[in-house]
Parts: structure tokens; C-alpha cells; sequence
């Protein structure tokens, strides 16, 4: 298998100066193939750090992402971009090289974590089975009971009706808990789901992060 390549070792002691150029990589189709079935690190707190507000919760990972061990990497993911216009992230992230460590300190101390429904990477959330959704919609609650986050945001509402069984659930706020946490369901911010853009995610994010209790900044 292709190394991974890391922009930070996720540590919240490290320093690292946000404003440093990040030179993306690119990768060969061979490259990013050899990553399917890869696993991504889960971004919780750790110990010392403060307790868990908010946890977005990805479908799976995708290949550039299990390439890189950083969620939502791939070049043109709004996940970012939305985080930033919401006022979630003070500044944008560029993942797409993997975290930066000052980048994983400034999301651990506003209490933002990220996991996945499924651990392990595809090319498309759509080469998923209903039994890996399943399965992994269990292994989340029990997760999301050991992290006790506020607030749980899973960013996708077919993958979310499929793992949990709830067709009829529609988005937004769900009158269901998940693992004790209050769940909303959120739209996924893929390039490939082009009925939203960066702003109208923005939108939908920041309605979480503030049921969360998060404090919002948006630039400008």
C-alpha cells in the first residue's frame, strides 16, 4: 500500500504556523486505489482537552482522504469551506494534504470533532452496502455514548435512514437521540451532491454549532 502522506502527527501540544503555504499533492488513480479499505483516524478530544460539543460524522472516507489521514481532504469538498463561512473554524482548513497540527489544536479546543458512519474508504459512498451502513451505525452509537458529545451531525440523509432504519427521516434536527446526543441530520458536502453549495452548507452547519452551544465568527 501507498504511504500516507501527513501533514501534522495529531497532537494538541504541537505548534505550527496556520499561515504556512500547504503544497497539495496529487496522486495517480493507481495511487489512490491501493487506499480502498483504508481507515481514517477519528478527530476526538483527548485527554486534558475540553469536552465534546459537536461531532460531524462523514459517510465513509474517501480515497484522497485515507491517502492523506485527514477528513474531508479531497480537493473541492466544501466541508471546509462551509465551516469557515459558518464562523465554526476562525479560519479556512486546507486538509488536503493532511491536518495541520495548529489546525487540530484550534478544533479539539472549540470542542469539534469528526467520524464516519462507515471507517473505511471508497471511491463513492455509493459502492457502500446497507449492511456496512448498518453495521456501522452501530459501531457510531457506541462511539457517540463513549465521546458524549452535545451534538451529533451526521452529513448525509440517505446514509443516515439506511444505518438507522428511520426511512421517513428527513433533515434537520431529529426527534430521535443518537448514542444520548441530540442528532441532526445534515446535507453531505461532496462535490458530488451539487444541489448545495458552500453557502447554502454554511447554513445548515451553523444551525448545528449553535444547538451545540459553539460560539460563531464568521469572516468578515
Amino acid at each position: 500500500m501507498t504511504p500516507r502522506v501527513t501533514g501534522a502527527t495529531p497532537t494538541s501540544g504541537d505548534v505550527a504556523d496556520h499561515t504556512e503555504a500547504v503544497v497539495t499533492r496529487r496522486f495517480r488513480r493507481d495511487e489512490l486505489a491501493s487506499f480502498h479499505g483504508a481507515t481514517v483516524d477519528d478527530l476526538l478530544p483527548g485527554p486534558g482537552d475540553p469536552p465534546l460539543r459537536l461531532l460531524f460524522v462523514g459517510i465513509n472516507p474517501g480515497l484522497w482522504t485515507a491517502a492523506v489521514n485527514a477528513h474531508f481532504a479531497r480537493p473541492g469538498n466544501r466541508f471546509w469551506p462551509a465551516l469557515h463561512r459558518a464562523g465554526i473554524t476562525p479560519w479556512l482548513v486546507d486538509a488536503s494534504d493532511g491536518m495541520q497540527s495548529d489546525d487540530l489544536r484550534m478544533l479539539r479546543e472549540r470542542g469539534i470533532g469528526i467520524s464516519n458512519v462507515v471507517p473505511t474508504a471508497s471511491a463513492t459512498a455509493d459502492q457502500l452496502s446497507r449492511d456496512e451502513l448498518v453495521a456501522g451505525g452501530v459501531r457510531l452509537v457506541g462511539a457517540v455514548e463513549r465521546a458524549r458529545p452535545a451534538v451529533v451531525a451526521v452529513l448525509g440523509l440517505t446514509a443516515y435512514r439506511r444505518a438507522f432504519a428511520r426511512p421517513a427521516a428527513r433533515a434537520g434536527r431529529q426527534d430521535e437521540l443518537l448514542g444520548g446526543a441530540v442528532c441532526w441530520v445534515l446535507p453531505n458536502p461532496s462535490g458530488l451532491n451539487a444541489h448545495e453549495t458552500a453557502a447554502s452548507l454554511a447554513v445548515a452547519y451553523a444551525e448545528a454549532a449553535r444547538a451545540a452551544g459553539l460560539e460563531l465568527t464568521p469572516p468578515g
